[in-house]
């Protein structure tokens, strides 16, 4: 069966830095599009970035762009988000999803806290 499991959570100060892994299992992971969705305390959930089968990225959150990265490995079936320049209206859970092209369900993962604090 289909398995996201989100790693790289944790505590962190404003302005620093972490890397969200998530290691996909259970399906043909090249033939998904992988993203990168959150949800803060008392707000609804929001994508944060998407990355293509192709690989082409994008950033759904304005308020994240120029600071958040999306990447994938397709042969070790990893999705990556690099989150740099970290503010406290970043804390959130962050959740790894896989979407195949041409399909509409949408798998998630268990997700990982993220908190930014000093």
């Amino acid at each position: 069966q289909v398995q996201l499991v989100e790693s790289g959570g944790g505590l962190v100060q404003p302005g620093g830095s972490l890397r969200l892994s998530c290691a996909a299992s259970g399906f043909t992971f090249s033939v998904y599009a992988m993203s990168w969705y959150r949800q803060a305390p008392g707000k609804e959930r929001e994508s944060v970035a998407t990355i293509t089968v192709a690989g082409f990225s994008t950033i759904d959150l304005d308020s994240v762009k120029g600071r958040f990265t999306i990447s994938r490995d397709n042969a070790k079936n990893m999705v990556y988000l690099q989150m740099n320049s970290l503010k406290p209206e970043d804390t959130a859970v962050y959740y790894c999803t896989a979407v195949r092209a041409g399909f509409l369900k949408r798998y998630w993962g268990q997700g990982t806290q993220v908190t930014v604090s000093s």
